[in-house]
């Protein structure tokens, strides 16, 4: 009977102690793991610098926007070939050719092909006010598509829609120097008065610009591939080189939302080289271990 009763309140004091010690131990353990993943999923504390930099940068974008659409002057810096559009469209135009305009060769989920096309509707724009033949060989379906439907736009809001030719946006090859030579013959045979290449450009691009170079037109060009770059400007009358190539459409419309998206970028670039500078400062004289932890998880 004793020992029954001495192993009941060993019993008991086992599951008291287990009660008393353990459990809140547990207990606490998965409180803490599930304030961890409640933590985790609501709002993550070491990456709220990245979250400072996306509030810096749409808050200067529509500061911007604003100011443009409120009619405050925004400063662009001068881009010369962007400029000379116009003079080269005009010039197309007096002697009585064509204005040959090629959107890169890339696929139309490339952005330089994308800011090709956009490039392309403020030229096709001109092209439909002066009554100037336009060309546009592409080398993708979808880049047809676009084209087209860009084009047709420009005409439509210049008051030109009659004048508009459906076969002036046509595709050409689908091979790339295949595409290349088809253009090649067209510059020679035709003589365009004025070339003007935007977006992306690959081994084709000395080939076009020579190309044209010895018909007499005179060539815009614009790409954001360094490589192709000297190849364009060695053989081009005006040269875009890298993001001049982005900011051509806000350039030459003017358009609120366009310019000041493009303001606003070029603040929060300002904000970073400004940022870079410090960085480097503060490590030269190895005191910046705390300002390097703050951009170390964005």
């Amino acid at each position: 009977m004793i020992k029954t009763t001495r192993t009941t309140l060993n019993y008991l004091t086992g599951i008291l102690t287990t009660i008393i010690f353990v459990f809140p131990e547990v207990i606490r353990a998965q409180s803490e793991e599930v304030a961890e993943i409640v933590t985790d999923s609501l709002f993550r504390v070491d990456r709220i610098n990245a979250l400072i930099f996306v509030v810096v940068f749409c808050s200067a974008i529509l500061l911007y926007t604003k100011w443009a659409k409120a009619g405050k002057p925004l400063f662009l810096r001068k881009i010369p070939g962007l400029d000379a559009v116009e003079e080269a469209v005009g010039r197309a135009t007096e002697m009585g050719r064509p204005v040959l305009f090629i959107p890169g060769i890339a696929e139309l989920d490339e952005i330089e092909t994308i800011a090709g096309v956009s490039i392309l509707g403020r030229v096709a724009k001109i092209t439909a006010q002066y009554d100037t033949p336009l060309m546009v060989p592409v080398r993708y379906p979808l880049v047809l598509a676009a084209g087209q439907e860009v084009v047709e736009q420009a005409y439509i809001e210049a008051g030109k829609q009659d004048s508009y030719d459906k076969d002036s946006v046509r595709y050409v090859a689908g091979e790339q120097f295949s595409f290349t030579a088809t253009v090649n013959g067209y510059m020679m045979r035709e003589r365009p008065a004025t070339n003007i290449y935007m977006g992306a450009f690959f081994a084709e691009s000395l080939l076009l610009a020579e190309t044209g170079n010895a018909a007499g037109s005179i060539q815009i060009a614009g790409t954001a591939r360094p490589e192709q770059l000297p190849f364009f400007i060695a053989a081009c009358d005006y040269t875009l080189m890298g993001e001049e190539l982005y900011a051509a459409s806000a350039y030459l419309s003017r358009e609120p939302i366009m310019t000041g998206g493009l303001k606003g970028q070029d603040f929060v670039k300002m904000l970073i080289i400004v940022a870079i500078i410090i960085g480097v400062l503060l490590a030269t004289f190895d005191v910046g271990e705390w300002y390097i932890h703050l951009f170390e998880e964005v």
